[in-house]
């Protein structure tokens, strides 16, 4: 009976992985805006460029960009990336994040990957202390490296669409700098090489994120007495977020392929250790 409890337990975390391109895509719609709301005075908790034609809330790290150039601290955009980090971690960007589903409907074409090296993680936090925070801080937001001004997301969901309706409406052609152009090129590339580069190297909200993981209502706990060191956890994680057995990784996205295992779980505070 007790295994064939473990094992039930296991099929229902895994089963849960078939759901997630249709969560994705369900959240897609949603951020596109489709009632043209533009409710661009309230905070989304994705990554999605607010400049884009169609985004329905503003960016949360374009907010924490242009404040911190205003010298002015965001607490509506902070309290709303705090109270859904502390529920859920880095669901939000496994399970409803617009520029995430782009880079996993880009790693399906069928061309050779390979995974950077754990560290490269941590340069998310350079990305976000140093270009969200200190260059606006000190520069203000006209500096070069403003972040809004090197974001793929910018480039790809605003600066392109951009160019290409002023193309149609036969007017001048605001065509992006060389340097947004540049990015967008080597970020295409780059989703054609690795499983989400922004997101396991570069992404602010990710590292924000991350950080929630060890402390949210909902999380993964890793069972050691089910793991028998096959190593498929680390073989089902393209995220670098699932190393030597420990869930809740700074880097893991909460994409569940790591359930698949067996020895991991998906749990939250409210449930003791024997219903997880």
């Amino acid at each position: 009976m007790a295994s064939m409890a473990k094992e039930k337990k296991r099929s229902t975390a895994a089963r849960l992985v078939r759901f997630r391109l249709g969560s994705q895509l369900l959240f897609l719609l949603a951020w596109l805006d489709p009632l043209l709301l533009r409710l661009h005075n309230v905070c989304s908790p994705v990554f999605h460029c607010h400049s884009c034609p169609l985004a329905l809330l503003v960016c949360p790290i374009g907010v924490l960009a242009n404040f911190s150039a205003l010298h002015v601290i965001p607490y509506l955009a902070l309290g709303t990336l705090l109270l859904v980090g502390g529920l859920v971690g880095s669901f939000v960007c496994g399970w409803a994040c617009p520029f995430g589903l782009l880079q996993d409907l880009a790693a399906r074409l069928p061309t050779p990957k390979f995974q950077p090296p754990a560290w490269t993680g941590h340069l998310r936090y350079a990305v976000l202390l140093g270009l969200v925070i200190a260059v606006p801080y000190w520069f203000g937001e006209q500096h070069p490296l403003f972040f809004c001004r090197v974001c793929p997301a910018g480039a790809l969901e605003a600066a392109l669409p951009h160019t290409v309706q002023t193309a149609l409406g036969k007017g001048p052609v605001a065509w992006p700098t060389a340097f947004k152009g540049l990015i967008l090129v080597l970020f295409v590339a780059a989703t054609l090489l690795m499983w989400r580069p922004w997101c396991t190297m570069f992404c602010p909200l990710g590292a924000i994120f991350g950080l929630c993981n060890r402390v949210s209502t909902v999380f993964l706990r890793f069972h050691p007495e089910r793991c028998v060191d096959c190593g498929q956890c680390r073989k089902f994680c393209h995220y670098g977020g699932q190393r030597d057995g420990r869930a809740g990784d700074l880097q893991c996205i909460r994409c569940l392929d790591c359930t698949k295992c067996g020895a991991v779980s998906v749990g939250n505070i409210f449930a003791g250790p024997e219903r997880q």
